[in-house]
């Protein structure tokens, strides 16, 4: 491995961030274990681990963990649609009913709620929307979807009482689009940002528009051509002693487990292959990803998106160049704090350095999962940095992320912005 100093880097300013995270981190008992990853200039600059993939087993983390990946399956799930609208089967200003007729008459809830009878559909009343949803609406949550966990609406209630996006759903993701086909939506498509099911559509329009299932689609497609091995919606046999158990905040401050590696239904593949949020990966997996994003779509003579198209990611597509924070419904919940933030294609951007109150370039694109995951590319640094654990439900979620940032800009000796 190269010297950090050549790459841009201070090592003791890199040995720092390490000590930090384990110690505030690790240490105090948040998180179980952790890898860290940054890549830059072409080169792995530094990578860090510590703790335990599994506690109540004493095994120590390794650096081919295997992790759930959660909402971080979304950037993959925005390269797989913008590879087709890169074939012209599909385009962001198409209207999402050109591709799914059943959604042609989607109305925008007004009143109503969910029955309690299982085998009664919901009764809403619903006005018309001010415009169709767009596939542009999709990749940027502003669809006027939702999802169950939200706890805020009728129609969240709706989601959780019908099991949508279930990743044992009988009939997969076609299941899912008959279910939304017969829910309104909470807002009128492009007014307002609500994370949501939208990437799941995405998935689903992956696997219509190209004959394939989404999953082998993404493998064929995406991951073997990036060498990524490891990265599935489900766990095999062979690979399960490397799958982390995930954990969740206790009483007294103290883990508990949440899914047991070694017993996870993750251990199966699923009915639906989420998109949004199902995938299984490495560190070093992932870390191939953003490699090809951050050398402009290809990765080792393998070309997954020109390099004008992976530019779009880093461009703001929220409506009026708007912000997350503007555009946020009541409640609304996000793998990132909003100020400063805007929405590009699947996954946030930053848009204003100073409204974030942390380091950072304009232009970069990032975003995190549920179980504490998180990522971020910035071209114009010719960054990436790759972050692995599993808690969900921790309150030190942002902060950890904040630490993390802060650190690894702070490690930097040199600076292209």
């Amino acid at each position: 491995m190269t010297k950090p100093e050549a790459l841009g880097f201070s090592a003791a300013r890199l040995a720092t961030l390490d000590e930090v995270m384990k110690a505030r981190y690790v240490d105090s008992g948040m998180l179980p274990g952790l890898i860290t990853q940054i890549w830059r200039r072409g080169e792995l600059v530094h990578s860090g681990l510590c703790g335990h993939m599994d506690l109540e087993r004493g095994v120590p983390m390794r650096e081919d963990a295997l992790f759930r990946i959660y909402s971080m399956s979304k950037p993959i799930t925005a390269v797989a649609l913008m590879m087709l609208v890169e074939e012209a089967k599909i385009g962001l200003d198409d209207l999402v009913a050109t591709h799914i007729p059943s959604w042609k008459n989607l109305g925008v809830y007004a009143t109503g709620v969910p029955t309690l009878l299982a085998n009664q559909p919901p009764s809403f009343i619903t006005t018309a929307p001010e415009r169709p949803m767009k596939v542009v609406d999709l990749v940027t949550h502003t669809s006027g979807l939702t999802y169950g966990f939200l706890m805020r609406s009728s129609v969240d209630a709706a989601y959780r009482r019908m099991k949508i996006n279930d990743f044992q759903t009988p009939g997969g993701l076609d299941t899912m689009i008959e279910q939304l086909a017969s829910l309104p939506l909470e807002f009128s498509p492009g007014t307002a940002w609500n994370y949501s099911v939208s990437i799941d559509v995405m998935g689903y329009l992956v696997q219509k528009l190209s004959g394939q299932s989404f999953g082998e689609f993404l493998r064929t497609r995406l991951f073997a051509p990036l060498k990524m091995d490891d990265t599935s919606f489900f766990v095999t046999p062979d690979k399960l002693d490397r799958f982390t158990s995930c954990y969740q905040p206790g009483e007294g401050g103290k883990l508990k487990v949440q899914d047991d590696g070694q017993l996870s239904t993750y251990a199966k593949p699923p009915t639906l292959e989420s998109g949004g949020g199902g995938l299984v990966s490495t560190a070093h997996d992932y870390m191939r990803f953003c490699r090809m994003m951050l050398n402009g779509g290809e990765l080792d003579g393998a070309r997954i998106l020109s390099p004008k198209t992976v530019e779009l990611f880093s461009r703001n597509f929220l409506p009026d160049d708007g912000e997350v924070a503007d555009m946020s419904t009541p409640g609304a919940f996000s793998e990132t704090s909003y100020a400063g933030i805007g929405f590009s294609i699947g996954c946030g951007v930053n848009v204003d350095v100073a409204k974030t109150r942390l380091p950072g370039t304009e232009g970069e694109f990032f975003w995190g999962g549920a179980a504490s995951t998180a990522f971020w590319v910035d071209p114009l640094e010719e960054l990436a940095v790759v972050f692995m654990t599993q808690v969900m439900g921790s309150d030190a979620r942002l902060t950890l992320r904040r630490d993390l940032r802060t650190l690894t800009y702070s490690a930097m000796t040199e600076s292209f912005a």
